[in-house]
């Protein structure tokens, strides 16, 4: 028994459930950061990545678009906050002028993306949006001659912190005798935009919008036959997406207080989508998990990979890196071999597997 419904529609089990993961969520920096505060910042990167899983979980798995340039809009984002909010151009714009601005012109670039893109699909599309994401990159890293105007490969350095009237979230202050360091409120912060990404997503999957888009995931053709505007709705996927990418561009580089091209590699962008198939494409908490998964994961090991090999052999006889990423990869293909719809697949889609391995071949 789940217990009665109340006036709110939740039994009283998933009321409590919700409450002991709002304490969890709560006390959660703290705890951790018993361990060093480099885990809180750990974390605060594993919501940024949570974000972005989310914005290209519209594009992959709602409406069927392959993107592997995503991190454009990551680092479009970057750039706006740190250009608006920085003393490179002696402008230091407050953090409400700046995110609606960093939100338009990631959301201006998925629409010049998804524009072009249109009658492409599959491999194709991969390759434009792969082509997209290093032209934007390339772009950065070239932007300063012969006017200085994102200081090419030395990035941009000393930007404003998110700050609220005087209360600035990059240093350590008490608050009711509490201290309360700079990775800490950045905790609050991202998982409070983290949660209206989240609500933004599920009110979207669940509406005439959400679901034109899984037509045309399932069958393009199909779905204008019946009167679907493909081409609208296509450009809204990649400009949603592309938003949330410009958010957490932006959260980025008010956390970091420092960007430069070289943060916003292909590699990124592969892990970014490594996260949204690795927990279940077009499943909203399928792909928080991934996302969280792939985000403390490698560090996790990087923690524990040199400390074994002292333990065991005295020295450190391979190298950390490589071996991390061994395992990573090899977590991976295991992954796919044995878990093919991710590890938290929606209903839906262990459905479809199901039927295609029962049918086989036409």
């Amino acid at each position: 028994m789940s217990g009665k419904l109340n006036s709110s529609g939740f039994s009283t089990r998933n009321l409590i459930g919700i409450a002991l993961i709002g304490i969890v969520l709560a006390i959660l920096p703290f705890v951790i950061g018993m361990a060093g505060q480099s885990w809180v910042r750990i974390l605060n990167f594993a919501l940024l990545y949570v974000m972005l899983s989310l914005g290209l979980n519209i594009v992959v798995g709602f409406a069927g678009l392959l993107d592997l340039g995503y991190i454009a809009f990551y680092a479009v984002g970057a750039y706006t906050w740190a250009l608006l909010a920085s003393p490179h151009f002696g402008l230091h714009l407050p953090f409400w002028a700046i995110l609606p601005i960093a939100l338009a012109v990631a959301c201006l670039f998925g629409v010049l993306l998804g524009a072009p893109t249109l009658k492409l699909r599959g491999d194709y599309l991969a390759i434009v949006t792969l082509g997209f994401g290093e032209i934007i990159r390339i772009f950065l890293n070239n932007l300063n001659a012969p006017v200085n105007i994102a200081n090419g490969p030395q990035g941009i350095n000393r930007i404003d912190t998110f700050k609220v009237g005087e209360f600035a979230f990059g240093r350590t202050e008490s608050l009711l005798g509490f201290r309360v360091t700079g990775p800490e409120k950045y905790y609050y912060l991202l998982l409070a935009l983290t949660l209206i990404i989240v609500l933004v997503c599920v009110r979207l999957q669940n509406s005439r919008i959400g679901r034109a888009w899984e037509a045309i995931r399932e069958d393009e053709i199909a779905a204008k036959a019946m009167g679907i505007n493909t081409r609208n709705i296509k450009l809204l996927a990649f400009a949603m997406g592309a938003s949330f990418g410009g958010v957490a561009g932006a959260l980025f580089a008010s956390m970091q207080g420092f960007v430069s091209p070289e943060s916003f590699s292909l590699m990124e962008s592969i892990s970014i989508l490594c996260m949204v198939v690795l927990g279940g494409m077009g499943h909203i908490p399928g792909v928080i998990l991934g996302a969280l998964i792939l985000a403390a994961l490698p560090e996790f090991l990087r923690a524990v990979v040199e400390p074994v090999q002292q333990m065991v052999f005295g020295a450190v006889v391979l190298d950390p890196e490589g071996i991390r990423m061994l395992l990573f990869g090899l977590a991976m293909v295991c992954v796919m071999l044995f878990r093919p719809a991710g590890l938290w697949p929606s209903a839906v889609r262990k459905r479809e597997l199901a039927s295609k391995a029962q049918g086989g071949p036409a």
